[in-house]
């Protein structure tokens, strides 16, 4: 058993490793900015909100821990350019803090959540594997880059033993629906109350989607272990928003109506990961398809 800290565990992705690691017999420590959400059971879970931009309070929460998972992210591509300073502010720097209390503590481990669907920016080559240069067009992507920078520069320094995991686009159950990040959980609130799709440019854009329980496991088999290095999250294969509407009409039976708009700058054309450092280094194996996950979510959305 370890002792376990997340930090963004109330979110859709924490939330799910929560379960998970508890399932697993570990003792849990989350911290989050925000009440415990109610779709949880958080018994026998030490849970404490508060700010990562606080050094005293992340001392304290590091207490009698052996692992932390850095998932606390408070922007998304399509907000962070908006506001790059206080993307900077939220994100780079409470990391930092995190990281110099760390390494003050003699913590090492901690698997970071980065992102597979923005650090690279426009791919030179698909699938893109985890030696593909980095060229983020996003703030976020940015952002996440640095935070990865300085993950590996705290490793060359003998301070910190980390995994930087490069997720997709995860989606399934508990996703938020609000259109803003999680297109698969968006598009299908839209259709459960019967409303338009909106999609940014033509429908072209092809992304990487994985299953939130193939994530999770991933997240798993490489936190407890002593794995060290950067590894892609997906499925290893592309789907484009307009084959995703696609899945989501047959699978729901319902008409479909789909609005576009002009197509956004920071959005990558085209991500497909290449996870066979995945597979080779840690036995892990994406197991759902997209149209079975597609079902089981929607199926947890109309309660069934």
């Amino acid at each position: 058993m370890a002792h376990i800290l997340v930090f963004g565990g109330n979110g859709f992705i924490g939330s799910h490793l929560i379960e998970a690691l508890h399932r697993a017999g570990h003792a849990l420590r989350v911290v989050d900015v925000r009440d415990p959400r109610a779709d949880l059971d958080w018994q026998g879970i030490d849970y404490r909100v508060g700010s990562m931009i606080d050094p005293i309070f992340v001392r304290e929460s590091l207490d009698g821990i052996d692992l932390v998972y850095h998932l606390a992210s408070s922007t998304v591509p399509s907000t962070s350019n908006r506001h790059p300073i206080a993307d900077v502010e939220s994100n780079l720097i409470a990391s930092l803090v995190l990281l110099q209390a760390m390494v003050e503590k003699g913590k090492r481990r901690i698997v970071f959540f980065s992102s597979g669907g923005t650090v690279y920016g426009n791919p030179s080559t698909l699938p893109v594997a985890e030696d593909h240069p980095l060229t983020p067009i996003s703030s976020y992507g940015v952002v996440k880059v640095a935070i990865e920078r300085y993950l590996l520069m705290y490793q060359a320094m003998g301070a910190l033993s980390p995994v930087i995991l490069r997720p997709g686009n995860p989606y399934g159950p508990r996703q938020s629906a609000t259109g803003i990040q999680g297109v698969i959980a968006s598009f299908l609130a839209k259709v459960h109350a019967g409303q338009t799709l909106e999609v940014w440019g033509d429908g072209s854009i092809v992304r990487d989607y994985i299953y939130i329980a193939d994530l999770v496991d991933l997240s798993i088999i490489a936190g407890v272990g002593d794995y060290c290095g950067i590894l892609n999250a997906g499925s290893g294969r592309g789907t484009s928003i307009r084959d995703v509407i696609g899945s989501i009409q047959r699978i729901t039976g319902r008409d479909v109506r789909v609005g576009y708009a002009p197509g956004r700058g920071f959005d990558v054309r085209e991500l497909v990961l290449d996870v066979s450092r995945a597979r080779r280094d840690l036995g892990w194996e994406p197991q759902i398809a997209l149209d079975d996950g597609i079902e089981v979510t929607w199926n947890w959305l109309r309660g069934t």
